[in-house]
């Protein structure tokens, strides 16, 4: 099983309690990197790999803020080695963020008006049944 890339300084104390969830993490986007994509548009190639970004993010994350499993030192060492997104967790800490899925969906130069991505419109305000489905990472609605 491939290991999570690591500076030559060893981690704080508490990194083995993390590993094995962030080695499986990176076996999982290790398999969406290499996953066959004929059949798929070029943007829904990228989608597994978004998913999975956002899930070792989110462990990081949660640990740190929500259950307060983990300490400042290993936090701050994941954010350091790029284990989880320091951007996308600072979105995560502001009010109206907080299930924000990628930090394109809230960029208004990636698309056509200038405005947020279609997954950011609170489902209350779209039509009855509507599915809908962000270009950008394939997420669903993540404003609440």
């Amino acid at each position: 099983m491939p290991k999570v890339k690591r500076s030559k300084k060893p981690p704080p104390e508490g990194w083995e309690l993390i590993e094995p969830t962030l080695e499986e993490l990176e076996a999982k986007m290790r398999e969406a990197e290499t996953d066959p994509h004929e059949g798929k548009r070029k943007v829904e190639a990228l989608w597994p790999i978004f998913k999975i970004h956002h899930q070792r993010s989110r462990y990081i994350f949660d640990l740190f803020y929500k259950r307060k499993a983990i300490s400042r030192e290993l936090y701050d060492y994941c954010l350091k080695e790029h284990i989880a997104d320091p951007s996308l967790i600072a979105k995560w800490k502001k009010q109206g963020y907080e299930n924000l899925c990628c930090l394109r969906c809230i960029q208004t130069r990636d698309t056509n008006f200038g405005t947020n991505c279609i997954c950011r419109v609170p489902k209350a305000k779209m039509e009855e049944g509507k599915i809908v489905e962000c270009v950008h990472c394939g997420c669903r609605g993540c404003s609440g």
